[in-house]
């Protein structure tokens, strides 16, 4: 018999890299656009517009890259202390994580003896690498990656807060906010739709569900800067 490679794509496989990039990009484009539209409604002119746009994309793209970095450095930290008390633990009483692990086994549905085997077998590949996974859930497909997490989400908010203010610079000076906030929901509604999708859910869900808070977030700002703009005016 010929033996046929298996292979699959699972999203798991994308859940740091998408998290990551679907947050900054959506944050990036909601954040930008409604300081742009809430700058405009306050009645200023489009070089004070794409000033405080530009100002809002270079503070937002280090916000999200430190505030990304500081949040999976714990994560890793966490890790780290739990490997290394591990790593003892197999040093100084390696029959007891050997029972451990084989209870682990059990737990999941093997017969004790297929599961001492199991383990057994394991142990002797890589320990710590069985203990990782199987005891304390951490693998190579969910490790944090502290500063892949910070530059992906400084990059994909640039790239979201770009997009405002590309339409600043075309639009009408009379109605800067109306082609931001109308171009911001088609924006917002792609990158749900493609989140969705390459998490595996479904597209039209994703889309409204950003669409909805992003709107939401650009009303609030616009009114505000209606509201004071008319009383400094």
């Amino acid at each position: 018999m010929s033996r046929l490679s298996h292979s699959e794509i699972h999203m798991v496989h994308r859940i740091g890299w998408l998290r990551a990039a679907v947050l900054g990009a959506n944050d990036g484009l909601v954040s930008t656009a409604s300081l742009v539209v809430g700058v405009a409604a306050a009645g200023s002119g489009k070089p004070e517009v794409l000033v405080a746009g530009l100002a809002g994309l270079v503070a937002g793209a280090m916000s999200m890259a430190a505030g990304e970095y500081v949040s999976v450095s714990s994560q890793t930290d966490a890790e780290q202390a739990d490997l290394a008390r591990e790593t003892r633990e197999l040093a100084e009483m390696p029959e007891a994580e050997l029972d451990e692990l084989t209870r682990i086994y059990v737990d999941r549905g093997l017969d004790r003896d297929l599961a001492e085997k199991v383990a057994t077998q394991l142990t002797e590949r890589d320990a710590l690498g069985t203990h990782a996974r199987d005891e304390l859930g951490i693998s190579e497909t969910v490790t944090a990656r502290p500063i892949q997490a910070a530059l992906v989400s400084a990059l994909t908010f640039a790239t979201g807060a770009v997009v405002p203010l590309i339409v600043v610079l075309l639009a009408p000076a009379t109605s800067i906010g109306l082609w931001v906030a109308v171009s911001t929901i088609v924006g917002l509604a792609l990158l749900g739709g493609l989140g969705a999708s390459a998490g595996g859910a479904g597209v039209l869900r994703g889309a409204l569900r950003v669409t909805l808070w992003g709107s939401l977030a650009m009303a609030a700002t616009a009114a505000v800067g209606a509201l004071f703009g008319v009383a400094v005016g």
